[in-house]
């Protein structure tokens, strides 16, 4: 496992690629963004994202996010109307998910099973923003979340993950803050969890 110290403003690009060679071997990382830690793996990564799951004990039913650099690519995963789009360009990047309706680009394996929906986030975090720009993909992604386990510090994150993943990318003190859910697939606007993200903005 490889622990890298990368500056939140200025990430440094020779650590940024570390991560991203892990990622196009098939790693899971563990990387910070506004709203605490998460896991990660790339989009192709079926192992990855099994792996991921098995850390998370989570169900085949669990929803998982893509982390997107920008709305550049968002046609490509999500289907969305101009009322949707207008929204999305109106608050991000920030912390918030939105659930969407998946395209035929996005992997069965991540898409709801019967709803055929798909979690999209846009963060500011700049290593978030340096790793997407050179990956060149979305990031299939899950907030790190275990029973029993706070993670607020990388000593947490590291007592806990350390043996099951490639790389943790050491953000220090990184809270969670769950995001804000935003529901848009029946065309209107639907608050799913009220989170860090300012729903006084949406109107």
């Amino acid at each position: 496992m490889k622990l890298l110290k990368i500056h939140p403003q200025n990430p440094q690009q020779r650590l940024i690629d570390q991560v991203v060679s892990e990622l196009k071997s098939g790693g899971v990382i563990v990387y910070p963004t506004d709203s605490g830690y998460a896991l990660g793996t790339a989009l192709g990564n079926k192992a990855g994202l099994e792996r991921i799951r098995q850390i998370r004990q989570l169900s085949k039913r669990h929803d998982f996010t893509l982390m997107m650099r920008d709305l550049a690519h968002i046609g490509e995963y999500a289907k969305l109307d101009n009322n949707a789009f207008r929204l999305l360009k109106k608050i991000l990047p920030g912390p918030y998910t939105f659930i969407l309706e998946g395209t035929r680009d996005v992997p069965k394996r991540l898409l709801h099973d019967k709803k055929k929906t798909i979690g999209l986030r846009i963060t500011e975090h700049g290593v978030v923003q340096a790793l997407l720009a050179s990956l060149d993909e979305p990031l299939m992604s899950v907030s790190l979340i275990l029973p029993g386990c706070e993670f607020y510090d990388i000593d947490d994150v590291r007592d806990a993950v350390e043996k099951l993943v490639d790389v943790i990318v050491d953000d220090g003190y990184c809270p969670p803050q769950p995001t804000t859910v935003i529901n848009l697939t029946s065309g209107q606007v639907e608050i799913i969890r009220q989170g860090a993200g300012d729903t006084s903005l949406i109107v």
